[in-house]
């Protein structure tokens, strides 16, 4: 009996020892080989290089690194690579509590659904949660989320809850919203939404709870009656690096525009606010953007700081679908493509002060996103229904996530199902 277990056993060193070899003698878990790389942080523009992944890091970027020394390789040629796309402006809080909006209620969506196929790895969530609300949201949400939920904090207790519960000031504490964000590391700023009284509390609550924290404000204006000043919101109220969300909304009733539609140009608070560092971000959700203002300003010059879906049930059904289709509006606007990524993953990254984050540098975590670009005759919808025609569209081919795929449209990862090494 002992004889046969001897044999056994080493029979089974037998077979794996050279397995174990080849493996340990691998440089790289991940090769990404030949893909065009855009890398707006380190000045890469359209460049073919390769890029090497071991464990959930980039180890290596380079004209050139031999198959060889990587486990599984990946051919990207024809294909860009780029940083893992940060969707400033989301709302994952989903759950299913009546009146409660996009705050564990039935409107937001559940994140790892929809954030990889569209090469997002880090979703940033506008605001849903209140610092009443936000330990919930954490353990229900952030915590089995594959994708990197960061988070703005509302100014609102209870979140984004909708109706009355939105239009409480009393509910809109600094210190309280400030000692929440200091506790937890996943937020990364305060929110302002959905306030339509002619008070300007809520915004001046939230930039002290934001000095106070440390952290930046996004602004979502409007509902105001009348509507409240944005000469006075982007040239007094607000700090250089706070976020003016909803940039190009039409909005006329409830608020003003930053472009006039009659004549097409620009407002001088528009201008000025960017000149001031206010961040400009499209935030394009269900209501909110509208050829009429983007296409005159991206005439302008006035392109968006940040590219963003404000993502929930509606919008996604809607005119903005996905983080891709609203980058892709943006180049076929004439937004050049690498101002496209760069809006999408680096800038949202100094926005929120996580610098770590929407590059390609080596040493980062392995974030990752490999596009295609579609040619052919498409057509992309406003908020209002209108259309545009266009003839290139972003497709995700794969998306990384610390290392791991977890998306491949194509199976650009799988070997062919009757070669050798199938399993």
């Amino acid at each position: 009996m002992m004889q046969n277990k001897r044999i056994i056993l080493s029979t089974i060193i037998c077979i794996l020892f050279p397995l174990l070899s080849v493996t340990a003698q691998k440089k790289y878990d991940l090769l990404i080989q030949g893909g065009t790389v855009i890398d707006p942080k380190n000045k890469i523009s359209e460049k073919v290089m390769d890029i090497a992944i071991s464990n959930d890091t980039i180890v290596a970027v380079s004209g050139h690194l031999n198959a060889r020394d990587a486990v599984k390789v990946v051919n990207a040629k024809g294909l860009y690579v780029t940083p893992g796309l940060i969707d400033l402006h989301s709302h994952h809080f989903y759950g299913t509590e009546e009146n409660h909006y996009l705050c564990n209620g039935y409107y937001a969506v559940q994140p790892d659904a929809f954030t990889f196929r569209s090469g997002v790895t880090t979703a940033v969530d506008a605001g849903s949660p209140g610092w009443k609300s936000f330990e919930k949201y954490k353990k229900q949400t952030i915590a089995h989320s594959k994708t990197r939920i960061l988070s703005f904090l509302n100014i609102v207790g209870e979140g984004m809850r909708g109706g009355v519960w939105e239009q409480d000031l009393n509910d809109m504490n600094a210190k309280m919203t400030a000692m929440t964000i200091a506790q937890n590391p996943e937020l990364v700023g305060i929110k302002v939404a959905h306030y339509s009284g002619a008070e300007w509390t809520p915004i001046e609550r939230a930039v002290e709870a934001g000095n106070m924290a440390g952290v930046p404000v996004m602004i979502d204006f409007g509902g105001h009656e009348p509507p409240l000043s944005l000469t006075r919101l982007l040239l007094e109220e607000l700090r250089p690096g706070d976020i003016f969300t909803h940039m190009y909304a039409n909005l006329a009733a409830v608020r003003m525009t930053i472009l006039n539609p009659e004549t097409g140009e620009l407002y001088d608070y528009a201008t000025k606010g960017r000149e001031r560092g206010i961040v400009f971000d499209v935030g394009h959700g269900g209501g909110s953007f509208a050829f009429a203002q983007a296409i005159p300003a991206i005439k302008k010059g006035f392109y968006p700081d940040a590219i963003s879906t404000d993502i929930h049930t509606e919008s996604m059904n809607g005119g903005m679908k996905d983080q891709l289709n609203v980058m892709s509006k943006f180049l076929n606007l004439g937004m050049p493509l690498n101002a496209v990524i760069e809006a999408s993953s680096w800038k949202p990254a100094q926005v929120i002060h996580h610098e770590e984050l929407g590059n390609l540098s080596v040493g980062s975590i392995a974030d990752i996103a490999v596009l295609s670009v579609l040619k052919g005759d498409f057509g992309f919808i406003d908020s209002a229904g209108n259309k545009m025609k266009g003839n290139r569209k972003l497709q995700c081919e794969m998306t990384v996530r610390a290392g791991e795929i977890v998306y491949d449209l194509n199976g650009l990862s799988s070997p062919m199902w009757d070669a050798p090494d199938a399993r």
